[in-house]
């Protein structure tokens, strides 16, 4: 061995020894104090495996406590993984460090790193080289590439992505926008809580459009709840007070309220009184610039503003006419064509409406791009002092694509039912394309989702609606799609559409792509896995793992593909499979990767997974699975 290698081993072991050596002085330590010494090192690593490692190596002396030796065995069992050691014995001659050289030659091999990898280098060795005479010949030793390689740093979610970096300053309809239903329920539909925490969790997460469901209360107070169900009451003042305080907390892009307003005149008067006096200078209530509104604004232009929409009575400029007017006890009236049909699903609230069997065929067999029969004219009353705080975001009853764009203006939007919606999506693909070019467009659940299950956001995300509202509260596959897609961009709630969903000229159909396929191949390297969690039918912290790697996005791109599957090892499970994707239109792809434990030929039990835009994928050799990253559900 020579000197230099010798040195290495010595400085490395001082070091680990330095760290954990007075833990030990009274000879051993229990499993909490093993997990606090983790901690101390900077060890990423999951309880339910440390306990089943540590408990393997106390059982063999039937006794509850370690000494120093076994401390390292664990250590090294939980944090020394095979594959890292033999990518770092690849690029270390000496098997025990990386120069800065070395460290350079990886980084452009294996991360494809090309630019500025010498400054990249240097910077990884000053944040993650534990060893301090290491670090100051620019050198990384194992324990510092073992940290590299299981940080934020080696994610698969590109770096630059994690900010916005987007232009903010198209207008508000050229951006999908992070959109809640039914904000205030954390449980079903029908008898299930109402609690302000649907509201501060919906913001933490970033979402940028939240319902609020406003009801005649007592004492002259609207209440929110689900109507005409068991759901529980909270007050609309306590709802303002809660988004006034979170509105901001994880972007600074503006929060649009979505009223579904049930109330009285006199107590929508109460409810424009709280929005203003809680809310203060937050709340938008006159135009940017000009008065006469040709275009939306844009994010930017409206960044810490909270917009109300909702039912208006007449025109943005006459709402500006009467700025400073006293409109206190004054009404406005609305009128609104109902239709009868299945699809149209006008009450979204009603889950207990069910349609026969032979309405529905009947409603199947007509055309789903003309409007039903007139059924009767429904009159809405609204208070002057609310409609005039609807200021970009009017809502307006949905006819047709042919009517919005003879009569509909900029800053009129609509919400469509899903079913309704989807019949557009296959039937008239193109024409709902061109109305999201011009109009907010809002998606809701159909009213018989009692148990607030969510439908396929990625459906309406093809034809570029921008507010495609899911229930938060209820966790699956398509809560996954949305908290990764709006992952993107610095996760601020807004994602700038594709140019070919923001051209008013586009004839982009999902369906039928043309000549907007962009053809992206994909190739992905399934190397391993690490400390998954383990199955909840096991007694020994072992699952038999197999990964699903998923592709949504337009209909030509929607594919699955399945791992082997690794018996009996749930703590680092080794695949080394390699995957092949040609994907159509990578603008609206989203790729999910889905850890399940094997339980049987034909079940599969969950353990975890990871959903992230396509063009969010960093352009990396390596794909290495922590239990942390199967924990983002």
């Amino acid at each position: 061995m020579t000197w230099g290698r010798c040195f290495l081993n010595v400085i490395s072991c001082t070091w680990f020894l330095n760290i954990i050596q007075d833990e030990f002085m009274n000879g051993k330590i229990d499993l909490d104090s093993t997990m606090k010494l983790l901690e101390k090192l900077h060890v990423t690593f999951d309880v339910a495996h440390v306990k089943h490692v540590f408990k393997k190596t106390v059982d063999k002396r039937k006794v509850h406590t370690i000494n120093i030796e076994d401390f390292r065995a664990i250590y090294r069992t939980i944090v020394h993984r095979t594959e890292f050691h033999e990518l770092f014995c690849a690029y270390s001659p000496n098997r025990k460090i990386l120069a800065d050289t070395e460290l350079i030659e990886f980084l452009k091999k294996e991360q494809f790193q090309t630019e500025d990898s010498e400054i990249r280098a240097l910077e990884i060795i000053l944040k993650y080289e534990p060893v301090e005479e290491v670090r100051k010949r620019r050198q990384l030793s194992f324990e510092g590439f073992i940290r590299y390689m299981s940080s934020e740093d080696s994610s698969i979610f590109k770096k630059d992505h994690r900010t916005v970096y987007q232009d903010m300053n198209h207008p508000l309809c050229d951006y999908f926008i992070s959109s809640s239903h039914n904000t205030y329920l954390i449980s079903d539909q029908l008898i299930g809580p109402s609690d302000l925490f649907g509201y501060i969790s919906a913001l933490l997460k970033g979402c940028r459009c939240l319902e609020i469901d406003c009801w005649d209360g007592s004492n002259n107070e609207p209440v929110v709840y689900h109507g005409h169900t068991l759901t529980s009451k909270i007050s609309f003042c306590s709802v303002i007070h809660v988004i006034d305080k979170y509105a901001f907390a994880a972007s600074e892009y503006p929060v649009i309220l979505s009223l579904e307003n049930h109330c009285s005149p006199k107590q929508q008067e109460i409810m424009a009184e709280h929005l203003e006096n809680i809310l203060g200078d937050k709340l938008l209530t006159s135009t940017i610039g000009d008065s006469v509104v040709t275009q939306l604004p844009s994010p930017e232009a409206l960044k810490f503003k909270i917009l109300v929409k909702n039912k208006k009575v007449g025109t943005i400029e006459e709402t500006m006419l009467r700025k400073g007017q006293d409109s206190h006890g004054e009404t406005g009236e609305i009128f609104e064509e109902e239709y009868t049909s299945e699809e149209d699903e006008t009450d979204e609230k009603a889950p207990l409406q069910q349609k026969s069997d032979s309405s529905k065929r009947k409603s199947e067999n007509r055309p789903s791009s003309l409007p039903r029969k007139k059924a009767k004219m429904k009159k809405i009353k609204i208070a002057i002092e609310l409609s005039d705080l609807v200021i970009y975001t009017k809502s307006e009853k949905f006819v047709s694509f042919e009517h919005s764009l003879a009569n509909q203006k900029c800053y009129e939007n609509n919400s469509i039912g899903e079913v309704k919606a989807r019949k557009f999506v296959k039937h008239s693909g193109n024409e709902f394309v061109s109305h999201t070019s011009r109009f907010i467009t809002r998606i809701y659940p159909k009213g018989t989702r009692a148990n607030s299950s969510n439908y396929n956001p990625q459906e309406f995300w093809n034809v570029g609606c921008q507010m495609v509202a899911l229930n938060f509260q209820t966790p699956g596959v398509q809560m996954e799609l949305q908290n990764g897609k709006f992952l993107d961009n610095g996760g601020c709630g807004y994602i700038l559409k594709p140019e070919f969903l923001r051209n008013r000229s586009s004839t982009f159909n999902p369906y039928n792509v043309g000549r907007y396929s962009k053809p992206m191949s994909l190739s992905i390297r399934l190397i391993s896995g690490h400390q998954l969690p383990p199955s909840n039918l096991s007694k020994t912290n072992k699952a038999d793992p197999l990964v699903q790697i998923e592709i949504y996005g337009v209909p030509d791109d929607q594919v699955k593909r399945k791992s082997s599957v690794i018996k009996s090892n749930a703590l680092s499970p080794r695949w080394d499979e390699t995957f092949s994707f040609t994907v159509q239109v990578p603008e609206l792809a989203l790729i999910r990767f889905c850890v399940e434990d094997e339980i049987s030929l034909v079940a599969n039990e969950f353990l975890g997974q990871y959903t992230l835009p396509l063009l969010s994928l960093s352009k990396v050799f390596l794909l290495l699975y922590q239990c942390s990253s199967w924990r983002l559900m």
